[in-house]
């Protein structure tokens, strides 16, 4: 689930920082930059791991800070195709399951991938699994808050990078804005024995 990525990067450290340790500057400009962020195709960031090489720190005319080329190794959340998660079920709409895990929300799991027989209940709006057994269908809802096990079975990275205005964005409304796309989604499948909601599997 998480991965160790080797990165490099410029980090500029302002002069009111230098009576400071140059590792505990650096470490922090790291966090306040990629903490929380996806990056694309590498995953979303979470902390830095450690800092394994320094090269020499520059000063630029007109500008008092040093930079630094900085060479490290960042905790990251990046889940492998097949990997099982338990998370939790943030809600459910006509598009499928949402699932969080409590730092990343990003999660779907479509109704083809749902245990079958699934529907929705438009009513409650919750998918239910029609759980055939000896004695008839029994209906297992699957609500908002509860405990989930899916696999991992596709991800999407979005490159969220801004852009300049295009011509055709010229002529559209300023009431028309675009979608907001997630910049890291992942696919998963309930579609197997075991998987699911906890509850289903836990014997009394």
């Amino acid at each position: 689930m998480f991965v160790l990525v080797e990165m490099v990067d410029t980090v500029r450290i302002p002069p009111w920082q230098f009576e400071r340790k140059l590792n505990d500057s650096i470490a922090e400009e790291l966090n306040k930059k990629l903490a929380n962020k996806v990056v694309y195709n590498v995953g979303l960031c979470i902390c830095l791991f450690d800092i394994t090489r320094l090269e020499d720190a520059y000063v630029f005319p007109g500008d008092g800070a040093s930079h630094t080329k900085v060479h490290f190794r960042y905790v990251v959340f990046h889940p492998f195709l097949d990997e099982i998660l338990i998370g939790k079920i943030k809600g459910c709409s006509p598009e499928g399951v949402h699932v969080s895990l409590g730092f990343f929300d990003d999660i779907l799991i479509p109704p083809e991938s749902l245990q079958q027989p699934a529907k929705f209940d438009e009513a409650e709006q919750v998918w239910v699994w029609e759980y055939e057994t000896e004695e008839g269908a029994h209906d297992l809802y699957m609500d908002t808050g509860e405990e989930i096990r899916f696999r991992v079975v596709d991800e999407s990275f979005v490159d969220t990078s801004p852009t300049g205005p295009s011509s055709a964005d010229a002529t559209t409304s300023s009431e028309e804005l675009p979608k907001k796309e997630a910049p890291y989604t992942l696919v998963g499948s309930i579609s197997e024995p075991g998987l699911g909601l906890l509850s289903w599997w836990t014997s009394n």
